[in-house]
């Protein structure tokens, strides 16, 4: 810092000394190299001294011509093409024995130019001169005039069409400098004289504040930028979604466990355990603690029967249903294993008092062995919602599926059959996006089976509607991003936080 400082002071030094005898500096490059200073401290202080009035100044840009190695080569030897063309005797050459005289490349480029400028021919058998001479060999002329002038680019008499051909072979390269006239400004004073910045107790008691001079406040400046949290994209659209959700009476579940015991994650939705998704290719199994040790037996024991031989009319799927598949522990695949809970919960309370209708929601993490890519990762976040009451119909869901994406900005909804192995009749959500001009998938649904919530204890004229979708998949629609890579995980820019803007309710722009 110190060693910065006498530098600088140094170099303003020189510069109003200079001015003291001399009306301007018309080059401050040149200037530089005269005090035989550093043209960037020099630069500095030039820019230090205008700051307070010291010093006039004007930007000035020069651009100059300067030649590569490969353009000093032919400055000296000629261009390729002209020895190319010196080499071959009156009586002509083979190729062989003409390219023993260059290197590979060199004899590329002579080869074209020289056939270009029409000074050769290359036969099949010998290469003979189709001109006796070549008067000028105008690429070693132009670059040696270059060389030798060392012009501004303004005043430098070449044709702009020779100029970009000895640019395309990177033979020049144009080089820009940024430098300073310097004139005396309204504050000049031939030394800098040393203002106060602040105003201290010794120089109140003697007395000196009154023949001191004070720097200036800048008024206009900005303040130091104040280091303060900001919000993930994701948890900007997460608020606004749960908002939507209470506005519509739904009470938020418990979603803290991302560890979950197969029975809950699988086994009480009624999905068999040969099913694919149970497979290690696509669901992290936990090492330690491999197994859970707490279920409700008495709803076990109903969950192994519904599967094994069926009941409330259903046939069940017909196998041996396994104890130690249920017990598993893995990190949840979907937020619908809350929702298993939930239900029991429910159908426990059932047990005490009259039904209750509840609507529920919830925002979390999933887990999922998948490939990543630019749409998938191996854990993301799952928005779902549900609805348990009596008599509930598919037009339910849809009338609620309709009224929640209306919320969202999406009330061009259509809705196509699908399959899961809890819910019956199931449905894909598809909206209209105007950005993307076309329907675009944003969710699933269905009305949750008989054989999932009967054995819950639930009664049996209780029905249950739910729907799900992505957390990322809507905020990447609304933020314009389409990797999600740059939304979440380890490789997302920081800046984002920063400057992303407020979510905007509406997924549709216009």
């Amino acid at each position: 810092m110190v060693d910065s400082d006498h530098k600088r002071a140094t170099a303003e030094d020189a510069v109003l000394r200079y001015l003291e005898n001399h009306h301007e500096i018309t080059d401050s490059l040149l200037f530089a190299a005269e005090v035989k200073l550093n043209p960037d401290d020099i630069a500095n202080a030039i820019k230090s001294l205008h700051g307070h009035g010291y010093v006039d100044k004007q930007d000035i840009t020069k651009e100059t011509w300067l030649l590569t190695e490969e353009g000093k080569t032919y400055a000296v030897r000629g261009s390729p093409e002209m020895q190319l063309f010196l080499s071959i005797p009156p009586e002509g050459i083979t190729v062989d024995e003409l390219q023993k005289k260059f290197n590979e490349s060199s004899f590329k480029i002579a080869r074209a130019q020289a056939a270009k400028n029409k000074w050769v021919d290359f036969g099949k058998q010998l290469v003979t001169r189709k001109i006796q001479h070549v008067d000028n060999d105008k690429v070693q002329t132009l670059l040696l005039r270059i060389q030798d002038g060392k012009e501004n680019v303004s005043t430098l008499d070449i044709s702009q069409e020779d100029i970009k051909s000895l640019t395309k072979r990177k033979l020049i390269s144009l080089q820009v400098k940024k430098l300073f006239s310097v004139r005396r400004g309204p504050n000049y004073a031939p030394e800098r004289k040393k203002v106060a910045t602040d105003l201290t107790h010794d120089m109140l008691q003697s007395g000196d504040w009154k023949n001191m001079e004070y720097k200036e406040f800048n008024l206009n400046a900005k303040g130091a930028p104040t280091e303060h949290g900001c919000l993930h994209p994701l948890l900007k659209v997460r608020k606004q979604l749960k908002d939507i959700f209470l506005q519509m009476g739904f009470a938020e579940m418990p979603t803290n466990n991302y560890v979950e015991s197969s029975f809950w994650n699988f086994d009480a939705l009624f999905q068999p355990q040969q099913h694919p998704a149970r497979d290690s290719h696509d669901t992290f199994f936990l090492k330690v603690p491999s197994t859970t040790k707490e279920l409700p037996e008495d709803y076990v024991e109903r969950v192994k029967r519904i599967h094994e031989s069926g009941g409330h009319q259903s046939r069940g799927y017909g196998y041996d249903w396994k104890r130690e598949e249920a017990d598993k522990n893995l990190l949840r695949t979907h937020t619908t294993a809350v929702s298993s809970r939930m239900l029991y919960s429910l159908a426990q309370d059932c047990a005490q008092k009259p039904f209750a209708p509840k609507k529920y929601f919830s925002i979390d993490r999933v887990f999922r062995n998948e490939a990543v890519d630019r749409t998938h990762l191996a854990e993301f976040h799952q928005i779902e919602g549900l609805i348990c009451d009596r008599g509930l119909t598919l037009g339910d869901l849809i009338g609620v599926l309709e009224d929640f994406f209306s919320r969202l900005g999406m009330s061009d909804l259509k809705f196509k059959p699908a399959y899961n192995p809890y819910t019956e009749p199931s449905m894909e959500i598809f909206g209209y996006h105007k950005g993307f001009g076309k329907y675009v998938e944003i969710g699933n649904s269905g009305m949750f089976r008989p054989e999932m919530l009967l054995p819950m204890g639930l009664p049996e004229d209780v029905s249950v509607i739910a729907w799900g979708l992505s957390l990322e998949r809507p905020t990447m629609i609304l933020y314009g991003i389409d990797n999600i890579r740059d939304l979440f995980g380890h490789k997302v820019d920081l800046g984002l936080m920063k400057k992303n803007p407020i979510c905007r309710i509406g997924l549709e722009s216009d």
